[in-house]
């Protein structure tokens, strides 16, 4: 299930940024969050649960770092240690390396099976990939 998260995330940066608020959505269709163009994540309710800067800090709605994503697409805890990352194909790695998933160039999100399970776009490929990791469960 994790790993199933982790792939709508990436889907939801693969576009380049845009200058509105983008909705990330699950496979039914239904929207789940939005990611605004100044990085503010909100969930469902459009409550503001957390931020991603610029620089790739992603922080909690409280303004803590909860983790990061390098420019290389290697997203890290708050301990620094490496969670996943996202190859510059769309590749969803998890920590061992291995493929979880893939985001296509449309911003669709599948699984390994090649599954559509969520759709995002409008936003960098990076900020997806944390709303995943870092905010899927809220």
């Amino acid at each position: 299930m994790k790993a199933l998260r982790v792939l709508i995330v990436i889907l939801a940066v693969t576009m380049a940024s845009g200058a509105m608020a983008q909705t990330i959505y699950n496979e039914r269709g239904s929207s789940i969050g939005k990611i605004d163009s100044d990085g503010t994540v909100r969930n469902d309710r459009g409550s503001s649960i957390g931020k991603i800067d610029k620089d790739g800090i992603v922080r909690n709605d409280r303004g803590s770092s909860i983790g990061k994503i390098d420019k290389n697409g290697t997203v890290r805890n708050d301990r620094g240690s490496s969670i996943g990352r996202i190859d510059s194909d769309g590749t969803v790695r998890n920590d061992r390396g291995s493929s979880i998933g893939k985001i296509d160039s449309d911003g669709t999100v599948r699984n390994n099976r090649g599954s559509s399970i969520g759709k995002a776009s409008g936003i960098p490929r990076e900020w997806a990939a944390a709303y995943f990791f870092f905010f899927f469960d809220h």
